[in-house]
């Protein structure tokens, strides 16, 4: 239609000017609904740079893997201890962000995994699995927040677990049914906070509640009487009390190398626990100190780049390399031992020379933000089928991998302690 002619209809037909309305509002929608899309197309910035590493780990994990029941590169939904350690961090990054996303990612875990009458899915009671109680940690913390029974239900089975579980003739927990008469040093980080919370808010006979206590000091005081290394400061991968295990020494019974994330479940099984260990409870003194000596043995062999070796003791032989996971939990350790007043002032040094050793070797950021951390030992454990013999060759020849979350949960609690 000629211009003027439609300039004319206009004024002498109002339907006209609604016609001409209705087309020139279109095509300026049109417009920005196609710069919408360009501009989506070219986003690269999907994790915010301005925000600190615990939130921009976060975010990153939560893009990986946007169902945390598939944390672990899982293809199927699992109960494991992964998430619980991913999604405790989330939960602590909640607590500083007030960011209902996070929350929802906790909580999305937990609504998927627990059914309506508290059963845990893919969890088998009968295995006496200590890896299996982990999770549990993000059941103790929804319970008060959504009063929804069914997560209580299920942190009394992993409860009841921990009190039927097989123990060494001195008491020590075994790492799980298949490995009997074996303590490792994950084991105390898989159960023994999630045991001392549980008693501390749920069990009102205060016998009962000390006994637990008394339990849980115990498998540390049953590490450092077996796998503590007099000389070295450091703490052997496992002890089995039998000694019929291939990699078990013959005379002790301990696993023959000193595996860096192994002594980091250790050390943030201590600083964990002391959480909800009564403050007047002896037990405590004895963690602390043995935490102490934990912190000047690994001190000596942390790295001039600020990392740990994925073999601790066996510094840049061929094979060991500067390992991802164990690092992050060391700075965690070190970082909220420092911050709770139970390790000197000294050792802020050494969390922030680690923190700054993954951001400059092990850090990566992509175009969009996404946040990478690198060199991670994807899985290292004794015993099994195929057979774990524990030696050096066996700990540096296991999957290296980016982002496994072994690594990125410790990063994004050591980022937290340090407010970075």
């Amino acid at each position: 239609m000629n211009l003027k002619i439609m300039k004319k209809s206009i004024i002498l037909n109002p339907l006209y000017f609604i016609a001409f309305l209705i087309i020139i509002t279109g095509c300026k929608n049109n417009i920005t609904h196609q710069k919408s899309i360009l501009q989506n197309n070219n986003v690269k910035n999907i994790i915010p740079e301005n925000l600190k590493w615990s939130e921009r780990m976060l975010l990153s994990e939560m893009q990986r893997f946007p169902d945390a029941s598939l944390l672990d590169f899982k293809k199927a939904p699992h109960w494991s201890y992964t998430p619980g350690l991913v999604l405790s961090a989330s939960a602590k990054v909640y607590e500083k962000t007030k960011k209902q996303l996070y929350f929802d990612y906790i909580y999305q875990y937990a609504n998927k995994m627990i059914d309506s009458m508290g059963g845990i899915l893919t969890y088998k009671y009968s295995n006496k699995n200590l890896d299996m109680i982990k999770s549990g940690d993000i059941l103790l913390y929804l319970y008060p927040k959504t009063k929804e029974k069914r997560f209580l239900t299920a942190a009394e089975t992993l409860n009841n677990q921990m009190e039927t579980q097989p123990k060494t003739s001195n008491g020590g927990y075994w790492h799980k049914k298949i490995y009997p008469y074996q303590m490792w040093l994950d084991g105390l980080y898989m159960a023994e906070p999630f045991h001392a919370q549980y008693a501390k808010t749920y069990i009102n006979n205060e016998s009962i509640k000390f006994k637990i206590y008394e339990d849980v000091v115990h498998q540390f005081d049953l590490i450092q009487k077996h796998s503590f290394d007099k000389e070295s400061g450091l703490l052997y991968h496992g002890w089995d009390e039998s000694k019929q295990e291939q990699w078990a020494n013959k005379k002790t019974g301990n696993s023959k190398h000193f595996w860096s994330r192994g002594m980091g479940w250790y050390g943030m099984a201590m600083v964990d626990v002391l959480d909800f260990l009564p403050l007047n409870h002896p037990g405590r003194e004895r963690i602390i100190n043995y935490l102490n000596l934990y912190a000047e043995a690994l001190n000596k062999v942390q790295d001039k780049s600020g990392l740990w070796w994925q073999v601790l003791d066996q510094g840049n032989r061929k094979g060991n390399y500067l390992e991802a996971s164990g690092t992050a939990m060391f700075t965690y350790t070190f970082a909220k031992g420092v911050n709770k007043g139970y390790l000197p002032k000294k050792y802020q040094k050494t969390a922030e020379k680690a923190f700054n050793g993954l951001i400059n070797n092990l850090i990566s950021v992509e175009e969009n933000g996404l946040v990478n951390i690198n060199k991670c030992c994807g899985v290292a454990g004794l015993g099994g089928k195929p057979y774990r013999d524990g030696s050096f060759e066996y700990y540096v020849n296991e999957i290296i991998r980016s982002n496994d979350p072994k690594a990125t949960g410790p990063f994004i609690l050591a980022a937290l302690e340090l407010n970075k």
